[in-house]
């Protein structure tokens, strides 16, 4: 998945990261479930946690709970934003915000790299309480 302005030769391993996240968050976007089924991982197990909800353990569940968001005409349209990728070997993490039309939540994708693709094998997302400084001081800590 080459970004659209860099061949994929020149892309770097967190390049690719970062281009899988926008595949994950395009799939969403435009409901399109097949693209999101194919993002994330099938021989490495899989969770996620959608806001509120209870954590999915297996790919079972958590495909059915994308098929079941994207079917729905209910579903928020979400913009990732602020994103930043941190690589650990053959894992990714990033980190981003989701904007929704009145809300904005904080998400980690974890991604592993299986077969040469970046896939996800996490997803988690929950309300963004309090915007403050970066860098990771503590500063928007609420307690």
């Amino acid at each position: 998945m080459p970004g659209k302005d860099m061949p994929e030769k020149d892309m770097t391993e967190k390049d690719k990261v970062l281009s899988a996240n926008l595949e994950f968050y395009r799939a969403f976007t435009t409901r399109d479930a097949n693209a999101m089924d194919r993002l994330w991982a099938l021989a490495l197990p899989v969770s996620c946690v959608h806001p509120g909800w209870m954590a999915l353990r297996d790919r079972e569940a958590v495909m059915r709970s994308w098929r079941d968001i994207l079917a729905n005409p209910e579903a928020p349209r979400i913009m990732c934003h602020d994103e930043d990728a941190v690589l650990y070997g053959d894992v990714a993490v990033v980190t981003c915000e989701e904007a929704l039309d009145d809300n904005t939540l904080v998400a980690t994708n974890i991604f592993a790299r299986q077969d040469g693709s970046w896939l996800l094998v996490h997803h988690q997302a929950g309300p963004l309480l309090m915007r403050a400084g970066h860098g990771g001081t503590g500063a928007n800590r609420l307690n």
